[in-house]
């Protein structure tokens, strides 16, 4: 029986966690340490960044709240991923059907309020499966296909 409270492999990973809510930081913190992952915790996104220029090793995933007072989840995953492409990104948020608004970037999402064993299995899901494309233009509206040329009659 697979313990879902510990790593799928046994290495020490990164995970960068911001949340402006300094419970809810601290029940995220303390559920991804119990499970055997180094953690690093911002409460907003300018200490986000403070934490990630600063921090020399690899920072494996970042779980971010999407909605914060001084810049939402979304946008401090852009900026962060600039510098590190090879971090894996998953939102977390208390709206239901906020995954079908990452689906498009390629990162995941987990609805709060979530179980530690649920937190910690799609933690161990993302970071030890295949990466998902995490682009920035699919299925986006706001970019317009370019015109084929001008159609002749066949």
């Amino acid at each position: 029986m697979k313990l879902l409270t510990q790593p799928v492999k046994n290495t020490l990973e990164t995970i960068l966690v911001v949340e402006d809510d300094p419970t809810v930081l601290d029940v995220v913190r303390s559920i991804l340490e119990r499970a055997g992952f180094r953690v690093l915790t911002a409460a907003n996104s300018t200490e986000a960044i403070r934490i990630e220029g600063g921090f020399g090793d690899t920072i494996h995933l970042l779980l971010s709240d999407v909605m914060m007072p001084d810049m939402s989840g979304p946008v401090i995953s852009k900026l962060l991923k600039k510098h590190r492409p090879e971090m894996r990104v998953m939102l977390m948020s208390g709206y239901a059907d906020g995954d079908m608004l990452f689906l498009n970037y390629g990162w995941h999402f987990i609805e709060k309020p979530f179980l530690p064993d649920k937190l910690v299995e799609r933690v161990n899901d993302m970071l030890h499966s295949p990466e998902r494309d995490q682009g920035d233009d699919h299925f986006d509206i706001r970019i317009t296909p370019k015109a084929s040329g001008p159609r002749t009659p066949g």
